[in-house]
């Protein structure tokens, strides 16, 4: 609010990413203020002043009038880093009036009002957190910022809705899904947005249970956050990304740039006040991705290329099938991942999945499936070919499946692909040690089912058996629904459940 108070342009940084790509951003924005918590001993050689938002600053100011901002419609609100091909980060630029246009919209739909209690879940570096962050304030409504140790534990996070009588949350698909692991029994007058990543029947119908309204939401970066929105109704099959908010237009367009009928798949493509700048210092990719179209005999418009796959169903509502380079042709079939991805998640035993095609080598592919099972089944392999079986044409049915305790995900919460492991990497535990008392014990079948594996031994590291930070947050939840107070941090510093086990020992005895 301060940096845009000044007429300042705010570029988020997650004090999780490496140094150096933390150096990268800074330098590639031309930062010359940093707000931070941290200490930064880059400042000297990139040439900013450095402000400590953790420490008093004394001051003297007498009779200073309200400055009044110099900011305009068209200069930028903020500048926001994400993924780029080239392995460097590409900065996203929103200006103010594509903000102001987003909120207005989302104040109306989904909707928000001064008796609303928003709790704010998101990494500020992640864009939809500008909903959390302004959306409230510019409606009168309460906005509720939970804290490290809240998003850490969440036995806490549920707690936190209750305590504060939470009305609306908005969250990615694996958010929710630690909610409900952790133990959520739901909120009858929650308002739930849902986006960031597709969102399954399966869990949406675990959701309408849970909450007054289900909000499915979709939007990339490049056009401020959501584009689209949708309520959720029980039966929903498929789930579809719904209507354009305000002053937005969505087409579906072929290879050409021209519609497509209703059942045909081509590229989404979005238009309308949403729109970013580009991309800051790579002419090249915004003109690429931002382009200039005629459609039909609508005069030129200027759209984004999503790379998202859609078509229109029969009843003028458009289904998101996945990304473009997900479909593939494999022995000249020509093969939609995210169709496949849709079956292998209607299965009871299947919470989460995806479905990839891997390169063997430079002319072969073969189908992956990663699929996470539901607590408690003991689903086999040859139980979900056989059902995709009997539901897809055989060379739609993956090569593997590979069972996963969760699927790995990026900062933002979304499916990192990059990190799904390979059929041929198989896991050795050497050295095994049994559970020697009931704590070990169940704190072994803990792991045991968040990592999916069959047997661990007390001394086996966590992290190195593919735990991670979700994962630590499936062991507390579980944990904590057995009456074992444990925290992420714990985890981290009692990589054993051997050392685990001692440490939550010795906090007892203590306490």
């Amino acid at each position: 609010l301060a940096v845009h108070k000044a007429g300042g342009t705010y570029v988020p940084i997650h004090t999780s990413f490496p140094v150096a790509r933390v150096a990268y951003i800074l330098k590639d924005a031309e930062v010359q203020v940093l707000l931070t918590n941290l200490d930064f001993e880059t400042n000297d050689v990139l040439g900013f002043c450095t402000i400590r938002i953790d420490q008093e600053i004394p001051f003297s100011i007498v009779d200073v009038p309200n400055p009044s901002s110099q900011g305009s419609p068209n200069n930028l609100a903020y500048i926001i880093y994400t993924s780029g091909s080239t392995g460097n980060p590409k900065g996203v630029l929103v200006n103010h009036f594509s903000l102001v246009n987003f909120l207005c919209s989302m104040r109306l739909k989904p909707g928000i009002n001064e008796d609303d209690v928003l709790l704010a879940v998101t990494s500020i570096s992640f864009d939809i957190a500008a909903l959390e962050l302004f959306l409230p304030l510019i409606s009168g409504a309460t906005v509720v910022l939970a804290d490290d140790e809240m998003l850490n534990q969440p036995d806490m996070l549920v707690e936190a809705i209750d305590k504060y009588q939470v009305t609306i949350i908005q969250a990615t698909p694996a958010t929710w899904q630690i909610l409900i692991d952790a133990g959520w029994k739901g909120r009858p007058s929650l308002k739930a947005l849902c986006g960031g990543e597709a969102l399954s029947v399966k869990l949406a119908e675990r959701l309408l249970d849970r909450v007054g309204s289900l909000w499915n939401m979709y939007g990339p970066t490049e056009t401020t956050i959501w584009s689209t929105v949708n309520l959720i109704q029980k039966g929903d099959f498929p789930i579809t990304i719904g209507q354009p908010i305000g002053n937005t237009q969505v087409y579906i367009l072929d290879r050409f740039h021209q519609p497509v009928p209703v059942n045909v798949v081509g590229e989404l493509h979005i238009g309308g006040d949403g729109l970013a700048r580009g991309y800051l210092n790579q002419t090249r990719l915004t003109e690429e991705k931002f382009i200039q179209v005629s459609i039909g005999y609508l005069p030129e418009v200027r759209l984004y290329r999503t790379g998202d796959d859609a078509r229109y169903l029969n009843n003028g509502t458009i289904e998101v099938l996945g990304r473009m380079d997900d479909q593939v042709k494999i022995n000249g079939h020509r093969i939609e991942l995210g169709e496949i991805t849709a079956m292998l998640l209607t299965h009871p035993s299947v919470q989460d999945g995806i479905v990839v095609a891997r390169s063997e080598s430079e002319s072969v592919k073969i189908l992956v499936a990663y699929f996470v099972p539901t607590y408690h089944s003991s689903l086999e392999i040859y139980e979900l070919k056989e059902y995709l079986g009997r539901k897809l044409p055989f060379y739609m049915i993956p090569s593997f499946f590979i069972s996963l305790p969760s699927l790995p995900l990026t900062p933002n919460g979304k499916i990192d692909r990059k990190s799904l492991p390979a059929p041929e990497e198989v896991l050795h535990l050497t050295g095994y040690v049994a559970p020697r008392n009931d704590e070990e014990q169940l704190l072994a079948e803990i792991w045991q089912n968040v990592l999916n594996l069959e047997k661990i031994g007390v001394r086996d590291n966590f992290f190195d058996l593919g735990g991670g930070s979700m994962q630590s947050l499936q062991v507390v939840a579980k944990a904590n629904m057995y009456g074992m107070r444990i925290t992420v941090e714990n985890i981290f510093e009692s990589q054993t459940i051997e050392a685990l086990a001692q440490q939550l020992g010795e906090v007892y005895n203590n306490g």
